[in-house]
Formats: C-alpha cells, structure tokens, sequence
C-alpha cells in the first residue's frame, strides 16, 4: 500500500502549502494526493500504482452539484425551477471550475506526467477535473458539510455575480429589492381573476405598491401571473 513518504518531496510540499492557503488541514492526505495526481503521471509510474483523479472526480462532481443546488435552493426563493438550472449551470460549469482551482492556485499542486508538464501551462480542463476532485477529498475526509462550506468559499462570488444579471433574477426578485428601499413600502400581489377549465387554466393578478396598482400580468398559474405583473411594473419603472 503507498505511503505519503512514496510521493515526490516536493509535490509533498505543493500539497502542505495548498493546505495552508485553503485553510484546512487534511487528516488522510493520500486522498489528497490522489485528487491531485493526474492520470498522466499515473501512467508514467505504472509499477508503483499510483491513483489518479478521474474516479474521485466523479464523486465530486455530485458533491459539487448537492451543494451547490441545496445553496440555492434555500437561498433563492423566488427563483423558479429554469432559473435555478440556469444558476447551477453557470455555477458548476467547467470553465468556472477552471477559474476556482487558479484561484486557490491549484493548477500549481498537481501531480503531473512529463508531456503534461513540458509546455508550461496546466490545461484548464485539467484544473477543473482537479477542482471537482478536491471537492471529493474534503468530502472524503470531512463529511458533506465541510466539504460544502469549502465549495461555498469559493462559488459563492460567481453565484451572486450570476443572480446579479438581470437576464436570471426574476421579475418579483427584483421589484422586490427595488421597493424594499424604503421600510414604510408594501408590496402585494392580489388575484383579479381566475379562469378556464383546471387542466387549461388562466390567472389575473395585480401588483400594489402601498395599495396602489403598478402593474398587472396573466398566467397559466399565480406564481406566473405574478411574475407577469411584476415584469409589467419594472417597465413602468423603465427596468426591463
């Protein structure tokens, strides 16, 4: 069975500064080392059977989305369901992978083979393959919760830069924030009309701001309807 001491040293010492700047010490750092190894120097090193990443990535890569979905989930209420795919999308997608691994400088931590290594640069696909696999280290070595406050740490920024695009904030969202300025304000929603046979049905709703009619919108549910007369209201606003 390979042992920590079986690694190159100075990887060893790529791996303990990682530890440092992510700011949590692993208790088995051979799952570590594992999701830092690349399949390239796996195969140059065929005799000594060293595990690569591709099989833990796999575990984070579900790690990753739980978190990430539950994160959201919770936190965006008013967001419906093609909106919060939108969201994880943008979240876990590899390109911003890519950019969450060199941002704790983790294309600097692999362990790679010879042909990886000669041109200089890390591949993005590769740091984000390793992104995912670090993401299943913690998992295995922490548990679910820890591993999800370490995503967290680092997706968060790219979460609130998605939600902050008017294109994926919903109409309610953000009349909401817009309304909410002044603690005196009250936003309603009251249903005007409802319509039709239940397998075809129509709603009419009418947004109030402090009783006053801004908008008004129809649906084939008054969640949509809502959404209806709050995007109504935003033009009035001149938002959307």
């Amino acid at each position: 069975m390979l042992q920590v001491t079986d690694y190159p040293q100075s990887f060893r010492r790529r791996a303990d500064v990682l530890q440092e700047r992510i700011g949590y010490k692993f208790e088995n750092e051979l799952v570590l080392y594992e999701a830092l190894t690349h399949a390239s120097f796996a195969n140059e090193h065929r005799e000594e059977g060293f595990p690569f990443n591709e099989r833990i990535e796999f575990m984070g890569d579900s790690v990753l989305n739980f978190s990430v979905t539950r994160h959201i989930y919770a936190k965006y209420p008013d967001l419906d369901e093609g909106e919060l795919s939108k969201l994880r999308a943008g979240t876990v997608c590899d390109a911003a992978l890519a950019d969450y691994g060199k941002s704790i400088g983790l294309d600097e931590c692999l362990l790679l083979g010879h042909g990886e290594r000669q041109s200089g640069v890390v591949r993005r696909s590769i740091v984000a393959d390793a992104t995912e696999a670090l993401f299943a280290a913690i998992f295995f070595d922490a548990g679910l919760e820890k591993a999800a406050e370490f995503i967290l740490s680092l997706v968060g920024d790219k979460i609130g830069e998605l939600v902050a695009g008017a294109s994926l904030r919903d109409s309610k969202s953000i009349l909401h924030e817009m309304t909410q300025t002044d603690p005196g304000s009250k936003l309603e929603y009251v249903l005007l009309a409802e319509s039709g046979p239940d397998h075809d049905k129509r709603f009419e709703t009418e947004v109030r701001l402090n009783s006053n009619p801004i908008g008004r919108g129809v649906g084939r549910s008054k969640r949509e309807s809502e959404q209806a007369a709050a995007a109504e209201a935003l033009r009035l606003f001149g938002v959307k």
